[in-house]
C-alpha cells in the first residue's frame, strides 16, 4: 500500500443500486506534509466491454438504451448507443463478456481478444473496465437479445457500418467513452 495515504475513517453513505462511501485519510504531499483529506467513492464493482466487428460487412454491434445520468445531465432522450458491456459479478472478465453479449446482442461469440484495462471516472468511480473485441458472423446470432428482463433491460441491438460509427461519434450520436475507445482502437488497429 502507499505509505503516504493513511485512511482515517470509512463511511457508507448509500448501499442501493451501488456503495458511496465517503473516506476521510490523510495524504502526505510532495512536501512531506501531512493534510487531511475527505473525498467520496462509487463502488459499483468492475466490469468488461466489447466490441463486436465483422470484416466482411464492416458493420459492428453496438446497444442502444435508457441511462438515467445522461438524461438528468441534458440528454433528452436518455438513449445512449454503447458497446455491450456489463458488471463482472463473480465471473472473471471474460466469462462476463460472453455472457453480456449473448444476454444483450443474441450473440454467441467465439474468440475473444483482451486489449486492455482502464479506469473510466477514477476521481469518483472504483471500477476497472475489461476491454475486449471479438468478430461476429450472422451464423453466431442465437437469440434477440436485449438484455434481462428480471434486470430490467430494454435494449436495442443495433448493427452499423462501421464508418458510420466513426462518423457518429463526430456527430455526437455516440457519446459513449467505453465505445468511443472501442472504435477508436478498430480504426488504429485496422480492425475493419
Amino acid at each position: 500500500m502507499n505509505p503516504n495515504v493513511k485512511i482515517i475513517e470509512e463511511k457508507v453513505l448509500s448501499d442501493d443500486w451501488y456503495i458511496l462511501k465517503k473516506i476521510i485519510f490523510e495524504y502526505r504531499n510532495k512536501n512531506g506534509e501531512w493534510k487531511i483529506q475527505s473525498r467520496e467513492a462509487h463502488d459499483r464493482g468492475n466490469g468488461a466491454v466489447i466490441l463486436l466487428y465483422n470484416k466482411t460487412s464492416q458493420t459492428v454491434i453496438l446497444t442502444e438504451q435508457f441511462r438515467m445520468p445522461t438524461y438528468i445531465n441534458g440528454n433528452a432522450t436518455g438513449m445512449l448507443i454503447e458497446a455491450c458491456a456489463g458488471l463482472l459479478d463473480r465471473d472473471n472478465p471474460e466469462e462476463c463478456i460472453r455472457r453480456e453479449t449473448e444476454e444483450e446482442t443474441g450473440y454467441r461469440i467465439g474468440e475473444v481478444k483482451k486489449i486492455f484495462e482502464a479506469y473510466m471516472s477514477p476521481a469518483s468511480v472504483t471500477e476497472v473496465l475489461n476491454f475486449f473485441v471479438a468478430e461476429y458472423t450472422k451464423d453466431m446470432k442465437i437469440n434477440e437479445g436485449g438484455g434481462l428482463e428480471d434486470e430490467q433491460e430494454n435494449i436495442e441491438v443495433l448493427e452499423i457500418d462501421f464508418n458510420k460509427a466513426i462518423e457518429m461519434i463526430k456527430t455526437g450520436e455516440i457519446k459513449d467513452g467505453k465505445t468511443i475507445m472501442l472504435l477508436q482502437y478498430a480504426q488504429i488497429n485496422a480492425l475493419l
